[in-house]
């Protein structure tokens, strides 16, 4: 079909393809399947944020007549806040307290209070934001992704020759592979139908 020179170029060029996308796009490869693995398990934990509680004892028996915003100032100190947003009352004896990402629910009468801040899960908050598209334009560098590892996939098939190449040992690997997704595609119809 072609001749051997012309097949060794091919061969070098497919080298060079395979070898050279899979070095640039290794990075990204990385993040979108550690992000993928985050995103997969949304009922076990969340992947953009951690939500960070603590319980802490105030002053008690205090009415919502006595609630001022020094003693507001006074119970943002106990959980360590410098200054709060806005306080209401969801109760005669509850006041809750709002900061930025954070929040703290008090208990007027018994002096408990209930603090959560949420922060955001560093890596894994900035990888989801790239796997779920949610830049502007992003959609873009996302789709050629896709493209390049179709290409790292393909050129990857005929790297290696003879026994262990593509036409022998290969196809039935990738055969083997691709009854992964099917056999999930049949399952999900056949308990779904």
């Amino acid at each position: 079909m072609f001749s051997s020179h012309t097949s060794r170029k091919l061969r070098r060029l497919n080298l060079t393809w395979h070898r050279d996308l899979g070095y640039f796009f290794s990075s990204l490869i990385i993040i979108y399947c550690l992000s993928g693995l985050a995103l997969n398990h949304l009922d076990d934990w969340d992947p953009d944020f951690i939500i960070y509680k603590k319980t802490v004892h105030l002053p008690a028996h205090l009415s919502m007549n006595q609630v001022t915003d020094d003693v507001v100032t006074d119970f943002s100190k106990a959980v360590e806040e410098s200054h709060f947003k806005i306080y209401d009352f969801p109760t005669d004896n509850q006041v809750k307290i709002y900061y930025d990402n954070a929040s703290l629910h008090v208990n007027l009468e018994t002096g408990t209070g209930h603090y959560e801040r949420i922060g955001k899960r560093h890596f894994f908050y900035e990888a989801n934001v790239l796997h779920r598209n949610s830049l502007a334009g992003w959609k873009w560098m996302s789709d050629i992704f896709a493209v390049m590892l179709i290409a790292i996939s393909v050129t990857g098939l005929f790297i290696l020759r003879g026994k262990y190449g593509f036409r022998r040992r290969g196809v039935w690997f990738t055969l083997a592979g691709l009854l992964l997704p099917v056999a999930a595609v049949w399952l999900f119809y056949y308990f779904n139908s």
